[in-house]
């Protein structure tokens, strides 16, 4: 009888497992993933703002989906058959699986409150399956009669990727200087009058990594990790995932607001593109930047700057059947079949975007100037460019050089820059300056997000010095923001960061002046190698033995050297394997993503931190593989100024700072 009911169990065991169901429901909410209908709900959305529904379902072997359907508070949505689809090939899902894909593309909801919404599937057999989740529409705040408030008509969002609280400090004392205890001046980011804390996991991890860092703020949703603009599906295609709306998409549509974007990365990279791309991969670079110029219909882009032109240039050389290249393109192009998109017909149709097309020749430097951009190739071009209404500048093939290797260019003490074959890129504030002056032209306003990218970049790296000037660097594009808010007073301007990068800290300064740290860096032949004994312990001073690091600013608003008597020293808590010397490293760490980085002169630079100063440096053991640190999961500042700037303190998800900006944008605030 035992084993009758052991075999019992097992069939129905197996009968249960076999049996259609439902495997995912989007947008995600608690109440479909563990059957909890409290808050948190994670999927939260404007009154109008448009969003995907979607659902796998998992069929029996053998079976065809019949029919589905979505209901939203148990009432039947009956779209369009255009913006409905099922997809039942190229599933990631495990093999064997039998398995449906269902979407209904660019729906919205106007009604405040949480509702219920429902998936129906009917298998090929008769038998019927469904599933329940929840979202909620967020009812924004209407003003009193009367009332002092008014909306933003401008929206400025300055992205210091990786920047947290230690990265601005050490800033402000390197740049500005203390003396008993006090600062002798504020960043310009210290000084905007309303400051919270931000709270930056990503769906699917504490942890997030730029792209939902980004994309969490400008849709009120929270993205995976590696995804921008979508959530996760069950489906091959990284571009054909359920949308988000974008605060971009919804403020160009019901109000007719410009997008400019601006970066000193690649403007593929990940928080550029979370502002306007929407993609399941955002390693995607040849459809990315398609994206950016196809869609602007939907998204109003006027003002794209960054470096990354090795997407834009015709790739002209032969392509293997699968669409990638055989070697490296002379031009330096990387546009690739490969990293491209063609969309499904029903995402076109819902969402009135662009289908695309698998173009490695494609000049998309011509199209941008056929579609009306004026192109500043470098610092310039850009100055000649700035009265243009809309504008397209590409100053590097990958991401731009950082500011400490471009200001040394300008000084003539240094030819780094060269090498990339860039010797004239603009500083990020001359970027802002040039955006914030075509945006202005808009007569409905715009959104603006002005990234200093390579803060995260360099504390990956562990590069101490140039982290330090592109904070600074990214601090006089906040002062150009200030000054544009200050004659445009309907201008909302919000400082903060993605993540923190690297776990940074102020450790102290050292107790030597620099000519002794550089000659135990250097031991004469035959000595010892640097170590701990003779590079850390007696140079490193914490407490009151740190005093008060002096660095002298020149007039170009960058130190003179970082490289000081006593200088500030800072620690990793996020780190991988590095060699410390504490001076500042003479060339920059290989950039991976620069299309001839295997060729001299870049091929001579050192590859990675785990190698960089070996031999004069000593070895600090990380808490992470590989050779770069990693993000944290820390909290970060946010500091906001201008109409609409009250509503910014506090600790906040990074979701909420969507729903904040679009209360100023489209209510209004105090």
């Amino acid at each position: 009888m035992i084993r009758l009911a052991v075999a019992a169990l097992l069939l129905a065991a197996a009968s249960a497992q076999a049996a259609p169901g439902v495997t995912r429901l989007v947008p995600p909410s608690e109440l479909f993933t563990s059957n909890d209908p409290n808050p948190p709900v994670i999927a939260r959305f404007l009154p109008g703002q448009r969003f995907d529904l979607q659902a796998t379902v998992r069929l029996d072997a053998g079976a065809t989906l019949a029919a589905f359907e979505f209901a939203v508070d148990g009432v039947p949505l009956k779209p369009a058959k255009a913006v409905t689809s099922v997809v039942t090939t190229g599933l990631s899902l495990p093999a064997g699986s039998n398995a449906a894909v269902v979407s209904q593309r660019a729906y919205s909801n106007a009604k405040p409150g949480i509702h219920r919404l429902t998936v129906n599937a009917t298998q090929s057999d008769g038998q019927r399956v469904s599933a329940t989740g929840n979202f909620e529409v967020v009812a924004l705040k209407g003003l009193e009669a009367g009332g002092a408030g008014r909306k933003a008509k401008n929206i400025i969002i300055l992205l210091g990727d990786g920047m947290g609280a230690a990265h601005r400090t050490a800033a402000r004392i390197m740049a500005k200087g203390y003396a008993q205890g006090k600062a002798h001046a504020a960043l310009a980011m210290d000084t905007f009058p309303n400051t919270g804390m931000v709270m930056t996991s990503s769906l699917d991890a504490i942890v997030t990594d730029s792209s939902p860092g980004m994309s969490n703020y400008v849709t009120g949703n929270k993205a995976a990790n590696n995804q921008e603009g979508v959530f996760p599906d069950d489906t091959l295609d990284a571009f054909d995932n359920p949308r988000v709306e974008y605060l971009s998409e919804y403020l160009h549509r019901t109000q007719g607001k410009a997008l400019g974007v601006v970066t000193t990365a690649d403007v593929f990279d990940a928080t550029p593109a979370a502002n306007a791309v929407h993609t399941a991969n955002r390693g995607n670079g040849t459809g990315i930047v398609d994206q950016f110029l196809d869609d602007r219909g939907l998204t109003g882009l006027s003002v794209l700057m960054g470096g990354g032109r090795k997407w834009f240039l015709p790739n002209g050389d032969a392509l293997k059947a699968d669409g990638s290249r055989n070697g490296q393109a002379v031009n330096g192009s990387q546009r690739d079949a490969k990293t491209d998109y063609v969309l499904p017909s029903d995402l076109v149709a819902g969402w009135g975007a662009a289908v695309g097309a698998k173009d490695p020749s494609r000049d998309l430097i011509a199209d941008f100037q056929g579609a009306g951009f004026a192109y500043a190739p470098d610092r310039l071009g850009l100055a000649a460019a700035a009265g243009a209404d809309k504008l397209l500048g590409l100053f590097a093939y990958s991401n731009m050089n950082v500011a400490f290797d471009k200001i040394n260019k300008r000084r003539g003490v240094s030819t780094i820059v060269d090498d990339y074959g860039f010797p004239d890129q603009p500083m990020l504030d001359e970027m802002a300056a040039a955006a914030l002056q075509v945006l202005s032209r808009q007569k409905n306003g715009f959104v603006a997000l002005i990234e200093g990218a390579s803060i995260d970049k360099q504390a990956h790296l562990m590069d101490t010095d140039r982290w330090l000037l592109e904070v600074i660097e990214f601090d006089r594009a906040v002062q150009v923001a200030k000054d544009f808010a200050a004659k445009h007073p309907d201008t909302l301007v919000i400082v903060t960061a993605d993540h923190e990068c690297s776990g940074a800290a102020i450790i102290g300064a050292s107790t030597k002046p620099v000519a002794a740290i550089r000659a135990a860096a250097a031991p004469a032949e035959g000595a010892s190698a640097p170590s701990a004994a003779t590079l850390r312990d007696p140079v490193v001073g914490v407490y009151q033995a740190a005093k008060f690091p002096k660095y002298v600013i020149a007039t170009d608003g960058y130190p003179q050297s970082t490289d000081v008597d006593y200088k500030m020293l800072i620690g990793y808590g996020a780190n991988a394997d590095r060699y410390e010397s504490w001076l500042a490293n003479a060339t920059p760490t290989q950039d991976s993503q620069q299309p001839f980085v295997g060729q001299a002169p870049q091929s001579g630079y050192p590859a990675n931190p785990s190698v960089r100063n070996q031999g004069a440096g000593f070895l600090v053991t990380g808490q992470v593989p590989g050779d770069q640190a990693v993000h944290t999961a820390t909290d970060v500042p946010l500091s906001a100024l201008g109409r609409g700037a009250s509503l910014f303190s506090g600790v906040m998800d990074n979701t909420d700072i969507f729903f904040k900006i679009a209360q100023a944008a489209t209510k209004g605030a105090k």
